[in-house]
């Protein structure tokens, strides 16, 4: 069998376990980006994104025998090698780096602060304000609100990822989403974040 894009995670997995390069390299480029992105949203950091992305997937390529499709999807398992990166990162460093703007779609964002700049400022302060509310939450509410609400995992999957009950990922994320509206609702009203506050806390 060789590798193709129509191949599930777990296919591509076995055949690079059985030395396939591409296989491998299709998986990379399938995973890499989201895993970038949860490690980006949990810490605040480019840099440790970076580091965490590139860890997971050496981690990966050194453990992976370990992977037990029976206990639940490869993306889940990357992500769960992703959470425990970060955390033992958050904790040995002790220091939330600022979040940097998202370059992704700039020239977009550009075309349209030109025809409405004030709409566009609005936006991008509303934007940040939600950015660093997340990463103001506590650890263990932070990865349930990125897991389940930015990279819209299921409760189930997310229970697997963190190894907990489901029950568990419901209350944690029940508590982070009042978390959250305490904090955008904190803003002064008249900003966009109020208007998040709202839509969020409905």
């Amino acid at each position: 069998m060789r590798a193709s894009l129509q191949n599930t995670d777990e296919e591509l997995w076995r055949l690079a376990l059985a030395g396939d390069e591409g296989a491998f390299t299709l998986l990379y480029r399938r995973r890499q980006g989201a895993i970038y992105r949860f490690a980006w949203q949990m810490c605040g950091s480019e840099t440790l994104a970076e580091d965490v992305t590139q860890e997971v997937f050496m981690a990966l390529v050194r453990d992976g025998v370990r992977y037990d499709p029976a206990r639940g999807t490869l993306a889940a398992y990357l992500y769960g090698i992703a959470r425990r990166q970060v955390l033992r990162r958050l904790e040995k460093e002790r220091v939330f780096v600022e979040l940097a703007s998202d370059e992704e779609g700039a020239t977009d964002e550009r075309l349209i602060a030109a025809h409405d700049p004030l709409g566009e400022l609005t936006r991008r302060e509303t934007v940040e304000a939600v950015r660093q509310a997340v990463l103001a939450l506590p650890a263990h509410y932070r990865e349930v609100v990125v897991l389940c609400e930015l990279h819209e995992l299921s409760y189930a999957e997310a229970a697997e990822v963190l190894a907990c009950a489901l029950g568990t990922v419901r209350s944690r994320l029940a508590r982070a989403r009042m978390m959250l509206c305490e904090r955008l609702r904190a803003l002064r009203p008249a900003s966009g974040a109020e208007i998040e506050a709202k839509r969020v806390c409905a």
